[in-house]
């Protein structure tokens, strides 16, 4: 794939809200048929654009991609043909099918800006698109009941048909549901919702944070305050890791590889097994018992 393809590719996955991870050789060191600046795409099932490498490299950038995506974190692997120490700001894998050089390659995830749901005719409205935008998030008036993906919708509509988009929203289990009125007017919206108690507890109103707003872009700034603040919590007290990943080890070279299909895989004996390359799956095909022996 061409530099210009490349870029092409990744902006119409940015356009289209796709995730994937960026992986590009910044080391490589003879031999190996990679070379610096050779880049490739990682998707959430595995599946891999591009080049980094033969397929022992790919089967460690698969692993390290789906881990990465997890977990929003940049990280920078070092893959080596022998066992290395821990090495300081870099994720080192020992990989012993690789014919001879190591690698390093940054894998960066690209993951759709959080997505939010606007409505309502009050000036509050476009100061949220305003602020929203400025911070990075997308924002988009409403314009469907589909909140499929839907991050946060915040209704601004001075009670004119608020009730069907806050039930829709919730109904959909959109992570924030925000309701931008007095404490009064909020609780009276939030008890004749016909959703059960449970729903109702999950609609925030009034909106946002107290930080004592009165203009609408200050109202719109303590609304993203707010959701800034739920979703870092929610990432401190549920972290995405690597351990998330479904893994399995190569019974021939003893590798970590990604328990996906888009891997290198086998049924034998009834089992599934996977493996780093088509060298270590035709190798334990051809006996598997000696590569399970204890």
């Amino acid at each position: 794939m061409t530099t210009r393809a490349m870029y092409e590719r990744t902006e119409r996955l940015r356009a289209e809200r796709v995730p994937f991870v960026v992986a590009r050789v910044v080391l490589a060191e003879r031999p190996t048929s990679a070379k610096p600046g050779d880049e490739a795409l990682v998707f959430a099932d595995g599946t891999i654009e591009g080049f980094v490498g033969g397929q022992c490299a790919q089967a460690t950038v698969r692993a390290q991609g789906l881990s990465v995506l997890e977990s929003g974190n940049s990280i920078l692997l070092r893959i080596a043909p022998v066992p290395e120490s821990t090495q300081v700001g870099k994720t080192v894998v020992h990989n012993p099918c690789l014919s001879g050089g190591t690698l390093e390659i940054f894998m960066e995830a690209v993951l759709p800006p959080p997505l939010v749901r606007v409505t309502g005719n009050s000036p509050i409205t476009p100061a949220l698109i305003s602020v929203g935008t400025a911070l990075g998030y997308l924002v988009e008036e409403i314009n469907s009941d589909d909140f499929t993906g839907v991050d946060a919708v915040v209704v601004s509509a001075h009670g004119i048909d608020e009730e069907p988009t806050l039930i829709a929203a919730l109904k959909a289990n959109v992570p924030y549901v925000g309701l931008i009125a007095s404490p009064k007017r909020g609780a009276a919206v939030v008890e004749s919702l016909d959703v059960s108690d449970s729903m109702k507890s999950l609609l925030k109103t009034p909106a946002g944070l107290d930080i004592g707003a009165r203009t609408p872009e200050e109202i719109a700034l303590s609304v993203f305050a707010e959701l800034i603040q739920r979703r870092r919590e929610s990432t401190d007290q549920s972290p995405q890791t690597s351990m998330t990943i479904e893994v399995a080890i190569d019974p021939v070279c003893r590798m970590e590889v990604a328990a996906v299909d888009s891997s290198i895989h086998a049924e034998i004996d009834g089992k599934l097994w996977y493996f780093c390359c088509p060298g270590c799956k035709d190798r334990f095909a051809s006996n598997p018992a000696i590569f399970l022996e204890v």
